[in-house]
């Protein structure tokens, strides 16, 4: 008995301007994203980490002044802060709480500013366009007056 031959299949050869277009809004969605993000924004808070890197690194420097500080001081104060206990870790953990409460204020600050500075630029807008459609009217009526006399 022979074996049933396996059908070749053809596969159709992709669009290439169609894959064109879409690596273009891909790009153009990635981009847009991206710009989204206001720079006016409060920064958002440093962990505890983070905290304690930053005195980390002051006496890493201190120690080894010829070491580059780049990977070496990141790989140094991860052990470090690996072996430290929670206790040790509680002084870091107490500021990143503080900056917490420090940025959340400041982001409250920042929404009630973008949220008065929307309002108001709606109102100029809704001015504006009041004053523009009086004047349309006035402009109309005055051609109609001239074009009647």
């Amino acid at each position: 008995m022979r074996a049933l031959k396996n059908a070749v299949v053809t596969h159709k050869k992709p669009n290439v301007e169609m894959l064109k277009k879409r690596k273009a809004e891909m790009k153009s969605t990635k981009s847009n994203k991206a710009m989204k993000k206001d720079q006016n924004a409060p920064k958002r808070p440093a962990t505890a980490f983070f905290i304690f890197m930053e005195e980390f690194r002051k006496t890493f420097k201190e120690k080894f002044p010829d070491a580059k500080a780049g990977p070496a001081v990141g790989k140094a104060g991860g052990e470090k802060w690996k072996s430290m206990s929670d206790a040790e870790k509680a002084p870091y953990a107490e500021k990143s709480l503080g900056r917490k409460a420090e940025y959340e204020i400041a982001l409250e600050v920042y929404k009630k500013k973008l949220n008065c500075s929307a309002a108001a630029e709606a109102e100029v807008e809704m001015s504006t366009e009041s004053q523009k459609s009086t004047s349309d009217v006035r402009d109309d009526a005055e051609q109609e007056a001239s074009s009647s006399s």
